[in-house]
């Protein structure tokens, strides 16, 4: 079985706020690549609960934010169907996201 990795290095702050973070996966061509935020999401099976780890650095813009969530709302909805075959739900969520853009004023 072949086994792979996708690893964020965070620098913190004396405060332990994120200043810097980098990424990789090997695999997909990305080595020590920087981004401003990630999102992570896992299932727990025996606790049938979502887990997450969600970070930014602190110079992250609040437009570029909004930007992200904004994408992320997009990418469940694609998911959601990919999963489930359920082409309505997937409206639904790219509807709210849309309607999310509208709110936080990145689309008019």
């Amino acid at each position: 079985m072949k086994k792979t990795q996708i690893t964020i290095d965070v620098e913190l702050d004396e405060n332990n706020v994120p200043e810097k973070m980098m990424w990789n996966a090997q695999d997909g061509g990305i080595e020590k690549e920087e981004t401003k935020a990630t999102m992570i999401s896992v299932w727990d099976d025996k606790r049938k609960e979502a887990l997450r780890i969600d970070l930014w650095t602190k110079d992250m813009p609040v437009d570029q934010m909004k930007m992200f969530l904004h994408q992320i709302l997009i990418s469940m909805g694609n998911t959601y169907e990919r999963a489930t075959g359920e082409e309505d739900v997937a409206f639904w969520l790219e509807q709210m996201a849309e309607e999310f853009a509208q709110k936080a004023a990145i689309k008019m």
